[in-house]
């Protein structure tokens, strides 16, 4: 087998990223012709195929879930190589705001590891509610953000998509002849948002049973039975389950991006969101 070329490498990482290879091109600046190009020859080194391909974009093969594992490892440890040999490890502060449902994934660990690759880097670390770290970023408090924002919007880097899941305690019933009792987030959260609206597009009475600015604070609640609420599959563990019932209607998807201060992130806050986007399945993977 050929060596696996760095190149080819970054340009497999962003369509595993977007499973589109005119996205892909776009954020690479290439061609999509280049990008297919790219791909060709990896899986041409590799003897295995590792997209497929369809009208609708592109899907990881069993080997490309490997390879993306393989080529984020590669690519980090030639970046530290490169980085140590021309004397430019990154140094400086570098605030970071993150939603408190992300920092019960995995991403301490991955935190941890860029801290340690990185040692010159201090870290100032905020947790909060997605609509609270936009605030911050665009008042200069903030370097970078990991952060949900409504499905369609523009602003950040998008690492992935989901859709909510209505969590409740393992013996929660929601009874159809009473209001839903929701456990939500103040007014501004985009969770307790896309609850409400689900219910009035679904035309089904509900109440504000709990509220609270922490998700501790929400999670203690749903545990207690005071009602269920609208949060990401990356709290589904323990004594928290997705609830399905014919009295909860669909959830809308929310995204999970990467957004600076300025358009073209820079020095730390570029090197973790690099970080950040290609532990994007390590991530989705806590749940």
């Amino acid at each position: 087998m050929a060596d696996l070329d760095p190149v080819l490498l970054r340009t497999f990482l962003v369509v595993a990223e977007t499973r589109h290879f005119t996205e892909a091109g776009h954020r690479l600046g290439l061609r999509q012709s280049t990008v297919s190009q790219h791909i060709h020859r990896l899986e041409a080194a590799v003897e295995r195929p590792l997209l497929l391909r369809d009208t609708h974009g592109a899907s990881l093969t069993p080997d490309g879930e490997a390879m993306r594992g393989f080529a984020a490892r590669i690519l980090e440890a030639n970046d530290r190589a490169s980085a140590f040999f021309r004397g430019t490890e990154l140094r400086g502060r570098l605030r970071f705001g993150t939603s408190e449902d992300l920092v019960l994934s995995r991403l301490p660990g991955i935190l941890r590891e860029f801290v340690r690759s990185n040692p010159l880097v201090d870290l100032d670390l905020t947790v909060g509610l997605s609509s609270t770290l936009h605030d911050g970023l665009e008042a200069g408090e903030l370097d970078l953000i990991f952060a949900k924002r409504r499905a369609g919007e523009e602003r950040g880097r998008l690492v992935w998509r989901e859709r909510l899941a209505w969590v409740g305690a393992r013996d929660t019933v929601v009874d159809p002849a009473a209001p839903v009792p929701l456990v939500v987030y103040p007014s501004r959260s985009i969770t307790r948002n896309l609850a409400v609206e689900a219910m009035e597009r679904a035309g089904r009475s509900w109440r504000v049973s709990c509220s609270s600015g922490s998700l501790s604070g929400l999670t203690a609640a749903v545990q207690a039975g005071l009602g269920v609420s609208a949060q990401s599959r990356l709290l589904l563990r323990g004594e928290l389950v997705e609830l399905r019932s014919p009295e909860l209607p669909p959830l809308e998807e929310v995204e999970f991006v990467l957004m600076g201060r300025a358009s073209r992130l820079r020095g730390p806050a570029a090197a973790l969101a690099s970080v950040i986007a290609r532990n994007a399945e390590r991530l989705q993977d806590a749940a």
